[in-house]
């Protein structure tokens, strides 16, 4: 068995480290440039933070006047919870507007073994909601959101309800998100 030595990447051992040859750097310099030039761009282009201003701007102002409708179920009670901590609606004032939800939560079996066994859930949380302006009855949003979540049907019942409980906490967290988010744009728009 013969020992070889290996060459460490870009050195020759003929020649002593110091007189290595070392590359230019190419990328570095042109990214640092590129870097400088795009931040008068973004200012020029009206990019500005959606949150400005904090709890006292526009956007906050405007979700602060939302009023959120009794959402069925369990999937519901956990969305409106996130909604009205996201939303923060302002006490005292009147709301202007009423967001409605409607929730289809959805387990589907799609793992299946030879023996029929379930082995993978996909848990599907949709939502529709719309934001009524109080006043006029207008609806001034109707949209969609949704996720899903992939769950593992393990042999224990109680750890798979655990993952699904865990999955529609997750699931509600994330369609409300995409709720407050819409509203943001739109709030901003006002």
């Amino acid at each position: 068995m013969s020992k070889s030595k290996t060459k460490p990447l870009g050195l020759s051992l003929s020649k002593p480290v110091s007189q290595v040859e070392k590359r230019p750097s190419t990328g570095s310099g042109l990214a640092v440039f590129f870097a400088l030039f795009s931040i008068p761009l973004l200012t020029a282009c009206g990019l500005q933070p959606l949150y400005s201003g904090g709890t006292q701007g526009v956007v906050a102002q405007n979700l602060g006047q939302v009023a959120i409708a009794p959402i069925e179920g369990e999937a519901g009670w956990l969305v409106r919870n996130e909604l009205t901590d996201q939303l923060a609606p302002v006490q005292g004032d009147a709301a202007r507007y009423q967001l409605v939800v409607q929730l289809d939560d959805q387990i589907e079996g799609f793992g299946v073994l030879a023996n029929d066994q379930i082995t993978r859930e996909r848990r599907t949380l949709r939502a529709r909601y719309q934001l009524v302006e109080i006043a006029s009855g207008e609806t001034v949003i109707d949209a969609t959101a949704g996720s899903d979540a992939g769950i593992d049907v393990v042999s224990s019942e109680y750890a798979t309800i655990a993952a699904e409980n865990r999955a529609l906490e997750n699931l509600s967290r994330e369609v409300a998100n995409q709720i407050v988010t819409r509203l943001s744009l739109y709030a901003r728009e006002q």
